[in-house]
């Protein structure tokens, strides 16, 4: 199993605006081959800070979700979002290969 985690901070009264745009994500990742499960994380110490974690049956399962045509046209939406605030967040990204359970 391979997991994404995608770390970023809005501004924190941002945050309700924020969760939700993922509460009402398109879920096109959800028919990707290999995608296990979405999450998305609030981090209870740190106001602002969210998570995506994403789960993926395999490394090369995630790897060709990123370079899908539908991946790249999420992205190019996500540079275009109106919210200056938003539109400019960088997120911290965290690779992790599961190797227990």
């Amino acid at each position: 199993m391979y997991i994404i985690h995608s770390t970023f901070i809005v501004p924190p009264h941002k945050a309700d605006e924020v969760i939700g745009i993922y509460q009402s994500r398109s879920g096109n990742v959800d028919q990707a081959e290999g995608f296990v499960k979405f999450l998305l994380l609030l981090n209870e110490a740190k106001a602002g800070e969210l998570t995506v974690h994403m789960e993926w049956e395999s490394k090369e399962a995630y790897l060709a979700w990123v370079t899908s045509e539908e991946y790249k046209q999420i992205q190019a939406l996500e540079r275009q979002y109106p919210d200056p605030e938003l539109a400019g967040i960088v997120p911290r990204i965290g690779r992790f290969m599961v190797v227990a359970t």
